[in-house]
C-alpha cells in the first residue's frame, strides 16, 4: 500500500491583502499539521490575493521564488509536508502576469510552478495564458496541478494522467451559482482517469462574485473520501471556511486502471479533431 494523507482547505481570502492572507494560511497549516500527520495540504486558487483585483494584480503579483513562496516553503519545512496553493505571479517583465499554482516540499524547496492555461472572463485582461502542464515526481506520489476553469477541460486531467499523475491538485475559485459544475467536473475527472483529485475551492465574496466551497477529495471511482459540503452557516446556508482530511491508497490508481482500462484502450489516432484550433 502507498498511503498518503491529504488535507484540502476551504478559505476566504481578503481581497488585495496578501500579508493578512498569508498569516491566515500559516495559521491554517499549523492547525492542520498539529492535529494529525498529513503529507499534502491543498489551498484554493489565488488564495494569497482574492480574484477580483483587475489592474491591482500588477502591484500584488510576485516573482517565483519570492517572499510569498519562501514563507509557505518555510511552513512546509516546519512540518515536513507538501503544500500546493494559488497566487498571482510575474515574470522579469513586470507586465507579464500569470495565475499560478505552486508546489513546495517538506525540505522547504520549490518543486513546481504551473501557470493556468484556461483563463476565463476578466482573467484574460489581467493574466497571460500558460502553455505547459507538469507532473512532479515526489516521494508521496506523482502530483499534477490544475487551476479553476482547467477543471472543465477533460484534456487537462487526461494529459496529466498520461504523464503519470496519481494525484491532481485542483485549486479553484468556483462560483456558488455554478457549484454543480464544480462537483460534477471533479468527480468526472477522477472517474475518467482513475486518479485521485484533491479539489480545494474558496468561499466568501470579492466585489461581484460569491464563491461556493464544497471542496472535496475524490477517488479513482468517483468516491468522495472527504468533503466540506456540509460546512455551511446555519442561518444563511453559505459555505464556511474549514478543512477536510482523507487518507488514500495510491495503489488504487494502478488497480483501477488495470481493471477498467481507460488509459490502455484509448485510440489516439482517431482523436485528431480534439487538438484542432477552431
Amino acid at each position: 500500500m502507498r498511503e498518503v494523507t491529504i488535507a484540502i482547505v476551504q478559505m476566504k481570502p481578503l481581497l488585495g491583502e496578501p500579508e493578512e492572507n498569508l498569516v491566515k494560511m500559516s495559521d491554517m497549516i499549523g492547525k492542520i499539521a498539529s492535529q494529525q500527520k498529513v503529507d499534502l495540504i491543498v489551498f484554493p486558487e489565488l488564495i494569497t490575493s482574492g480574484s477580483e483585483l483587475g489592474l491591482r494584480f500588477t502591484e500584488i503579483a510576485q516573482r517565483i521564488p519570492g517572499p510569498t513562496v519562501n514563507l509557505i516553503a518555510q511552513r512546509a519545512n516546519d512540518y515536513g509536508i507538501f503544500i500546493a496553493f494559488g497566487m498571482a505571479s510575474k515574470e522579469k517583465v513586470e507586465s507579464v502576469l500569470y495565475n499560478s499554482a505552486v508546489l513546495v516540499g517538506p525540505d522547504g524547496e520549490l518543486i513546481e510552478v504551473y501557470n493556468k492555461v484556461h483563463l476565463r472572463g476578466e482573467e484574460r485582461m489581467a493574466f497571460r495564458e500558460g502553455f505547459k502542464m507538469y507532473v512532479a515526481e515526489t516521494e508521496i506520489g506523482n502530483i499534477g496541478m490544475m487551476l479553476g476553469y482547467d477543471l472543465a477541460y477533460p484534456e487537462v486531467a487526461r494529459s496529466l494522467a498520461l504523464e503519470g499523475a496519481d494525484i491532481l491538485c485542483c485549486m479553484t475559485n468556483w462560483e456558488a451559482a455554478n457549484i454543480d459544475e464544480f462537483k460534477t467536473y471533479t468527480r468526472a475527472r477522477a472517474y475518467e482517469n482513475s486518479v485521485f483529485v484533491a479539489a480545494a475551492n474558496r468561499v466568501g465574496e470579492d466585489v461581484t462574485l460569491t464563491f461556493g466551497g464544497e471542496s472535496m477529495i475524490v477517488g479513482p471511482r468517483g468516491e468522495i473520501f472527504a468533503s466540506l459540503a456540509d460546512e455551511t452557516d446555519a442561518e444563511t446556508g453559505a459555505p464556511l471556511e474549514g478543512f477536510a482530511v482523507a487518507r488514500i491508497d495510491l495503489d488504487e490508481v494502478r488497480k483501477n486502471r488495470e481493471e477498467f482500462q481507460f488509459i490502455q484502450t484509448r485510440q489516439p489516432a482517431t482523436y485528431r479533431t480534439i487538438v484542432r484550433k477552431y
